[in-house]
């Protein structure tokens, strides 16, 4: 059963189901939609932003909605109340991600670390197309015993430990046309 935070939808970013999110990231596709209508002077942020809050907690019927759905959603409310400039000029942007390493580290494998790399590289492609900007990353020091296939930690953990740290910093940074870092955080 899941259990939906403020009566919001789950969102569907990529292969990803996010719940519980924060509002930040809509703020943000707000603001640097008006900005890049040039309309810095833009009024109704804070009044569009409870509106969609409103429709997503008690007007949507659907129980997940795709990020590129809402996005549709937002323009579609911003052309009704005449701001058709926003409209056209609003980013695409998801809420922050969070992937488990170790989950794809199961699912690569003991010992298949090019199979992980591999996985968690597209992940985060996939991810970046969908207007993701911030990742969060959980266990990483579970995925290296996994990898390594041991129980405690070795020396050779120590060097998996960086090489996937310096990994993971290297694909914050875009390969799409219009480049676009990405926050990480590792916990």
């Amino acid at each position: 059963m899941i259990c939906i935070v403020g009566n919001r939808p789950v969102l569907q970013v990529g292969r990803q189901q996010v719940s519980g999110y924060g509002t930040e990231w809509l703020r943000d596709t707000i603001i640097r939609g008006a900005q890049a209508a040039e309309r810095d002077d833009f009024p109704f942020v804070d009044d569009l932003l409870e509106g969609i809050l409103h429709y997503l907690e008690n007007k949507c019927p659907l129980r997940v909605l795709t990020v590129e759905e809402l996005h549709t959603r937002v323009r579609r409310m911003l052309k009704r109340i005449g701001c058709e400039a926003i409209a056209h000029t609003l980013p695409l942007l998801a809420p922050p991600v969070t992937l488990s390493l170790s989950r794809a580290a199961k699912e690569a494998g003991n010992g298949f670390e090019l199979a992980f790399f591999n996985k968690v590289h597209d992940e985060i492609e996939d991810l970046k197309l969908h207007g993701v900007e911030e990742l969060h990353f959980t266990g990483t020091r579970d995925c290296v015993k996994l990898l390594r296939n041991v129980t405690r930690w070795t020396t050779h953990c120590d060097k998996l430990h960086e090489e996937i740290i310096t990994f993971l910093m290297k694909h914050g940074q875009s390969t799409l046309p219009s480049p676009r870092e990405i926050r990480l955080s590792l916990a």
